[in-house]
């Protein structure tokens, strides 16, 4: 089944001057990804290729547009960041392996046996939780990610992995999807705390990303609430501008650039390769960031 076709192969000897990769991000003004796709681009400058860029924006069909695009053109292989809608569909991926066309996701998916590139979610939001609840939090919430990133259910779950081996108890209301865009996690933020009186309120957030820890933080100043006098906020990805918020915010850092250095040099490793290279998973760990957002609560 691994076949590419013998036009697409004439194709990429006559333009092998133009040495190309593509990568597909989510989000293409979002900093987590920027920063991966100058990572990818630097190593595969240092080899000859440059980079096309394409964002999904959180589109399943767009990436399998892009996908479909990138295999049929004079691109060597692909950096995806993958959308898994409810249904999971993986179909254009096996499309891709059946084409013998090299990529490499930035997350893993079920069902699909491909290069993967990612850092541990798991392990990163369980951080987060352990270090509030050493500092006294015990009325913790995680406002999760949109369902359509692979990375939500990741943090979700090491939300639920920091409760199982600690005091408290987890209960399903302490996951709130809100969101990741500015003006959808800004309004649900604002009808969250609304809809409950003060004392039934949570002492700290863990966001799914730092962009929408900023619509958090923006929604509670309207509210009158204050950080981190009233509430602690933890955020994710530790994007450039995190620590120039209005409160400098406590996040969990990712190595972005080091992300898509790896997964270009992956891709160009098995584009190269005159043989069968070996699948490979790669997983950064993460380090917790305190800054100004957090703080200790008076553990009695």
């Amino acid at each position: 089944l691994n076949y590419r076709p013998k036009g697409f192969a004439r194709n990429l000897k006559i333009n092998d001057a133009g040495k190309c990769i593509g990568i597909i991000v989510k989000e293409l003004n979002y900093p987590f990804f920027t920063a991966i796709a100058e990572g990818a681009k630097e190593y595969a400058s240092s080899k000859g290729y440059s980079l096309m860029i394409a964002s999904s924006d959180y589109n399943h069909e767009s990436e399998k547009k892009f996908t479909n695009l990138f295999s049929t053109r004079d691109i060597r292989g692909a950096i995806i960041a993958p959308i898994v809608d409810g249904n999971s569909e993986i179909e254009h991926l096996f499309k891709l392996k059946m084409l013998n066309y090299p990529f490499v996701l930035l997350a893993d998916v079920k069902g699909i046996a491909a290069n993967v590139v990612e850092i541990d979610n798991i392990k990163a939001i369980k951080k987060a939780v352990e270090y509030l609840i050493k500092n006294g939090h015990k009325k913790i919430v995680h406002f999760a990610g949109p369902p359509e990133s692979a990375h939500t259910k990741e943090r979700i779950d090491g939300f639920y992995n920091a409760f199982s081996e600690s005091p408290l108890v987890f209960n399903k209301e302490m996951i709130v999807p809100i969101g990741s865009h500015n003006k959808v996690s800004y309004e649900n933020t604002i009808k969250y705390f609304r809809s409950r009186k003060r004392n039934d309120c949570p002492t700290a957030i863990v966001c799914f990303n730092d962009l929408q820890a900023l619509a958090v933080m923006t929604a509670l100043r309207d509210l009158n609430i204050k950080v981190p006098k009233d509430i602690s906020i933890i955020g994710n990805d530790d994007i450039h501008y995190a620590e120039i918020y209005s409160v400098p915010l406590t996040t969990i850092r990712s190595p972005q650039r080091e992300i898509g250095q790896k997964a270009a040099e992956i891709l160009i490793r098995n584009i190269e390769s005159s043989t069968i290279v070996p699948i490979e998973r790669i997983m950064f760990d993460t380090e917790l960031i305190i800054r100004k957002s957090t703080r200790k609560l008076n553990i009695k």
